[in-house]
């Protein structure tokens, strides 16, 4: 569990861009995962086996590996796609990812179940990170023997409560008493005091993504509180 260790009240940030955007290019990702770590960044979050193998090569920190499609599905909030299926977890883990981080919603999957995406992962002696959106979620895949459980979910499905401005700090709350796995909150952190907030409620570690390294949300944000104001 060393690598769950060096997570340890950590900031780690998540590189990520899609296909279609034009930080996708790999020598934008792998300069914007430079960045980041030059800034203090604990470990990096990137998705696909392109960056995974980057972030290997180029960096010593822990590396997060996921998989999500080309195109966001229209229907997202009713299926998986994050690292879905055991085809995925084989290409993270063959790049090289520290910690492989799924689905870990109770919504149905192919090919495969839970159990079997968390056994697998812990065979080839790699760290599971299962991204969920309740507390009775993160309860199963604690109980199945999920290494990490991350808020990454919340509010992001169909049977999870409405996503707000913010993060879930009452679901971090929630999975950090009525589980004995780290917990990671993720998802909608915009301000240094959330990341203190996190860790007051004991967070093992928090991942900011849009915030740091996603420009277009970035200067959305700004140009709509000036057209509010």
């Amino acid at each position: 569990m060393e690598m769950v260790n060096r997570l340890k009240n950590k900031v780690v940030v998540s590189v990520q861009a899609m296909p279609s955007e034009p930080l996708y290019l790999e020598k934008c990702m792998a300069a914007m995962m430079k960045s980041v770590v030059k800034g203090g960044a604990g470990a990096l979050r990137v998705a696909g086996v392109r960056d995974v193998k980057n972030a290997k090569t180029l960096f010593d920190v822990p590396v997060i590996g996921l998989t999500k499609p080309d195109v966001i599905p229209k229907n997202w909030k009713e299926i998986v796609y994050i690292t879905p299926t055991l085809k995925e977890v084989i290409s993270l883990i063959d790049a090289g990812a520290d910690i492989i981080a799924f689905d870990g919603t109770s919504r149905p999957r192919e090919g495969c179940t839970l159990n079997d995406i968390i056994k697998y992962i812990k065979i080839n002696k790699r760290i599971s990170m299962a991204d969920v959106s309740t507390v009775e979620e993160g309860i199963t895949c604690a109980k199945l023997g999920a290494n990490i459980l991350s808020t990454t979910l919340s509010g992001y499905t169909s049977h999870s409560k409405e996503a707000g401005d913010g993060p879930d700090f009452e679901l971090l709350e929630a999975l950090v008493k009525e589980t004995d796995v780290p917990v990671v909150l993720e998802g909608r952190i915009w301000e240094p005091w959330q990341v203190d907030k996190a860790f007051e409620l004991g967070a093992h570690c928090v991942v900011i993504g849009s915030a740091i390294t996603r420009p277009q949300l970035i200067t959305k944000r700004f140009v709509q509180r000036n057209k509010q104001g």
